[in-house]
């Protein structure tokens, strides 16, 4: 019954380690290249707030283009006097002629409630305005895209980096294998005392070393994973799993793309629009304005409180209203208006400069990264031949080796020779894909990594 009851429990643990252990495995994301991609744009922090801001200035619209529409208030006033002034005023009035009498004027208490309606009938800051505001949207959606573009390149950046860290981490493990393999060798050698104790001891260094290597190696990728997690917005300690993108090499031959369709410079074009309303608003201030107005209002007089009274009472209710146009003509504003326009021509000025430094940036970067990329491709042949040289080099090391014919330090020399050939290969392929993603920018095709 023990026996039974054990395997029981052996059975319903099993289960559950079979059922929780399968769910953990299909809790981790595979992401590929792309999957990544999408999720940043749809969770980084970055590409979050480029999309609110675009939002943002439908709010700005909507804004400017109140100051165009009729402005409606109503307000109230409740006033109480505990000491009505007095006024002199001539005896003549009432019979007394030679005398001077003062009379209090006013009620002891007032109340007033009315509406009041402004419309701006012209006002040229207001239409500039709105011109600028539509304009400001289009700046945010620029904005928002170039936001799109920045987060695409480094995804793609981190995603290639880290295939790359990996490759140099099994890079490592296959020449520890190996040299665990030369050092079981050895060790058996210098047991059967074919071998010195000099040559075992080199061998268990670098053993050591290799270790330490592989060591810092399995950080580094775990840092870059956890970078790629960061730069996508995904939480750290989700697990995942990444697909590994096939690296295709091949030489490019472009030509110079147009760099002012480009979205980086699109939004110094779209600065520049916003830049010359900017001076128009100012301008604007030389222009005279004019609206119209209309006030109407109930007050209420008395010496009490004259809330729900009536003459009988001593409250007397009465209104009265006015409508009119208000003209303002700017005269001289102590050259204050002259200064602002000043200022915000300067500010093109200075973005005119930044325009064509930029045009020449973007013509800069996408000649480099067409040059970078062509010559990694003649970089990676060569480190692939390298690469099959050293392979074949400790090959014969080890025949020679195992015969006799080559030392101990030959054979190490020839695995450290396979394996920083094969680091620099995968330099090479990540120098590669570095230059393809550069290039791409520079043609403002990125979005066609998604």
């Amino acid at each position: 019954m023990k026996n039974h009851s054990y395997r029981h429990k052996t059975l319903v643990i099993s289960a559950f380690a079979l059922l929780f252990g399968g769910f953990l495995v299909s809790a981790q994301e595979t992401l590929s290249l792309k999957d990544a991609i999408r999720y940043a744009l749809e969770n980084k922090a970055d590409a979050k707030k480029a999309k609110l801001n675009v939002v943002n200035s439908e709010h700005q619209i909507a804004e400017v283009r109140s100051r165009a529409l009729p402005q409606i208030n109503a307000s109230g006033n409740l006033m109480h006097n505990p000491i009505l002034q007095e006024m002199a005023m001539p005896g003549e009035i009432v019979g007394m002629p030679g005398e001077t009498l003062l009379v209090a004027f006013g009620q002891k208490w007032t109340a007033i409630g009315g509406v009041s309606l402004t419309q701006n009938l012209f006002d040229y800051s207001v239409f500039t305005g709105l011109k600028a505001a539509k304009t400001t949207r289009e700046f945010y959606q620029v904005n928002e895209q170039l936001t799109q573009e920045q987060v695409i390149e480094a995804v793609a950046k981190s995603y290639y980096q880290y295939f790359i860290t990996k490759q140099k981490l099994q890079t490592v493990k296959e020449t520890l294998d190996n040299t665990l393999k030369v050092q079981n060798s050895v060790q058996g050698l210098f047991d059967n005392g074919l071998a010195k104790k000099v040559d075992l001891d080199r061998i268990k260094v670098t053993v050591v070393n290799l270790n330490s290597s592989k060591q810092q190696l399995d950080n580094a990728v775990k840092l870059q994973e956890n970078s790629l997690k960061f730069l996508i917005g995904m939480q750290i300690d989700t697990p995942i799993i990444l697909e590994e993108e096939p690296i295709a090499v091949t030489p490019v031959l472009l030509e110079t793309p147009n760099v002012k369709l480009l979205t980086q410079y699109q939004l110094l074009e779209t600065q520049k629009k916003l830049l010359e309303y900017n001076k128009e608003s100012i301008v604007a201030g030389y222009y005279p304005t004019l609206s119209f107005y209309g006030n109407y209002n109930y007050q209420g007089l008395g010496n009490t409180v004259p809330f729900f009274k009536k003459p009988a009472d001593g409250v007397y209710w009465t209104d009265y209203a006015s409508i009119g146009l208000n003209l303002n003509i700017p005269i001289f504003s102590g050259f204050s208006t002259r200064s602002k326009v000043r200022q915000a021509q300067n500010q093109l000025d200075v973005l005119e400069a930044d325009m064509k430094e930029t045009e020449l940036a973007l013509n800069f970067s996408f000649e480099n990264a067409k040059t970078q990329i062509n010559n990694s491709v003649i970089t990676i042949e060569s480190q692939r031949e390298n690469m099959e040289l050293a392979q074949e080099v400790l090959d014969n090391t080890q025949n020679n080796y195992m015969n006799g014919l080559a030392s101990l330090t030959d054979l190490l020399e020839a695995e450290n020779a396979l394996a920083d050939a094969k680091n620099n290969y995968s330099n090479a392929l990540l120098e590669y894909k570095v230059a393809e993603i550069e290039l791409i920018k520079s043609k403002g095709q990125l979005n066609t990594l998604k």
